[in-house]
């Protein structure tokens, strides 16, 4: 008997089922996109040591880390993570790109800041800028009674700018970085006019930098917060559970109250008769091995004060915030919670790392043998240098001569 062709649906239908008993029953595999592209940032794969060395000495553990590895092996063994990082460009604008010098347009330009939260008084400064400008930046009506621009950060911008008015900035170093819809020039974001990091010197001015080279041993993790949002609370809660700490702020604070700080380090007093809460951030922390340093909002590039205080410290920090944080700090420098299964296997992690004074002090190792990375171009993008941008922009516009909208 002649058998009936089978018709192409039936052959398709067919392949498809023996397809699938093949896939589920192992023979076949795909790849998976964690086996099939480098991770470059996943769990961190820095061998630790076997058998546990407690250390409290930073500087011993410095000399054997030297002896061990050493910058030339160090830059060697990361060469393909500075390299990635350092080509990571997107996040951050390149200082000195704003303008050519011929698109200039003013020689000298004035800005008076009116309305500021996070701007410290002592950027107030005459600056001598690129391409011979000057740039008088000021929060002193008296000192620039005609200034080229106007920059806002906590208040809103005027409705309507008219001819001859000064340009309209308006600054936004919070997470949400809107447009006002009233300025001339925004600043905040890689993106925006002009960008500003939080990467600079200027918001740690005033504080005590008596660096400590003992560490504790016994309580391996600083923490302080005092904004006890329920987000940061819940997930500090779950990874400080798990790891000797101390918790200074007014959320989960395991210290007895506030202000017990300077009990437990009265070095750290910059001035004994007259003590403020902010005086011994860099002090306190550089007691400890690692900072806790969770950000209010999770979004891209907003990386802030907590995580650049840590690293100022000396200490590492462990970092939950912005999925591109690798953009702005230097190559092996911090612990990036986020890349950990789970809040177990990172404090597993953490006490190895606090075991074995070689691995330790490879996170220090940016610092010492000058490998920075991006963090190079996010201290350039910071508020540090913020004046200079900022009236290059307003020059190349034209100030007060700027055309109207």
């Amino acid at each position: 008997m002649q058998l009936k062709p089978l018709n192409t649906f039936t052959v398709t239908l067919m392949l498809f089922f023996t397809f699938l008993i093949l896939f589920f029953s192992g023979f076949l595999e795909f790849p998976s996109v964690s086996s099939s592209i480098q991770q470059p940032f996943s769990t961190p794969s820095l061998t630790l040591s076997s058998s546990p060395h407690p250390f409290t000495d930073l500087l011993s553990a410095f000399r054997t880390w030297d002896s061990q590895m050493g910058c030339a092996r160090f830059k060697l063994k990361h060469h393909d993570l500075i390299r990635l990082i350092s080509n990571s460009s997107g996040s951050l604008q390149e200082a000195g790109a704003e303008s050519s010098c011929n698109q200039l347009k003013m020689e000298h330009v004035s800005v008076l800041v009116k309305g500021w939260t996070w701007i410290p008084d002592n950027l107030d400064n005459f600056y001598s800028c690129r391409c011979g400008m000057s740039c008088l930046w000021t929060k002193s009506s008296v000192l620039s009674d005609k200034p080229d621009a106007l920059l806002f950060e906590t208040s809103t911008p005027p409705f309507q700018r008219h001819s001859g008015d000064p340009l309209r900035v308006y600054m936004d170093l919070e997470a949400g970085r809107k447009r006002s819809g009233r300025e001339d020039i925004f600043s905040y974001h890689a993106k925006d006019d002009v960008q500003s990091t939080y990467a600079g010197a200027l918001f740690h001015n005033g504080r005590n930098y008596h660096i400590s080279s003992e560490k504790n041993n016994d309580t391996l993790v600083y923490w302080s917060s005092s904004r006890c949002l329920s987000r940061r609370n819940q997930l500090a809660k779950s990874l400080l559970k798990l790891l000797p700490h101390h918790s200074f702020g007014k959320c989960l604070n395991n210290v007895g109250g506030l202000d017990m700080a300077l009990s437990f380090y009265p070095e750290c007093a910059n001035d004994p008769n007259n003590p403020k809460w902010w005086d011994h951030l860099h002090c306190t922390m550089s007691h400890y091995k690692f900072v806790l340093a969770i950000e209010n909002t999770v979004t891209e590039s907003y990386v802030t004060e907590k995580l650049f205080y840590a690293l100022d410290s000396g200490a590492v920090p462990i970092y939950f915030g912005a999925p591109n944080v690798l953009d702005f700090v230097p190559p092996h420098s911090i612990i990036d919670g986020t890349k950990f299964s789970s809040m177990e296997e990172l404090a597993s992690y953490v006490k190895a790392l606090a075991n074995d004074p070689v691995a330790y002090a490879e996170y220090h190792a940016w610092r010492r043998c000058g490998v920075l990375g991006n963090y190079a171009k996010a201290r350039a993008t910071s508020l540090d240098t913020l004046p200079c941008r900022l009236c290059e922009v307003v020059s190349t516009k034209g100030g007060r001569n700027a055309r109207t909208e």
